[in-house]
């Protein structure tokens, strides 16, 4: 006879590499990527800023949500095509958070040239 065994609260532990990239790694120690055990996107995001408090507030807002400036991408795909929050992360997925950066040219002259960059707003006028 076998004995009488209960199963409570099984979880099923997956493995998902998240890649950070290198605009983020100052708020993860230098960390360039993560071994997680999250299902879902939410479960993620808390998993990453419970390891790394820093990186809260360049992932979320103060609603909760990704940031519209943060892109996330599940195996090269944008997550966001892949049912967003509600997506179940598979065995072996690979994460990118890809944070958008923003760049131009200054709008005041250079400190050391004391030129602007071309196409600036000097450059208006022709």
């Amino acid at each position: 006879m076998l004995p009488n065994f209960r199963v409570r609260n099984l979880k099923i532990v997956m493995k998902i590499t998240v890649e950070i990239p290198t605009a983020l790694r100052r708020f993860t120690e230098g960390v360039p990527s993560i071994e997680c055990n999250s299902a879902t996107l939410p479960e993620l995001l808390g998993e990453i800023e419970q390891r790394f408090p820093a990186i809260v507030k360049h992932l979320r807002d103060d609603a909760g949500q990704v940031r519209r400036f943060v892109n996330i991408y599940v195996n090269e795909e944008d997550i966001r095509f892949l049912g967003g929050n509600e997506y179940k992360f598979r065995e072996g997925d690979r994460v990118l958070v890809v944070p958008s950066i923003a760049g131009g040219a200054p709008a005041r002259p250079c400190p050391t040239t004391g030129r602007r960059a071309a196409g600036g707003p000097a450059d208006a006028g022709g």
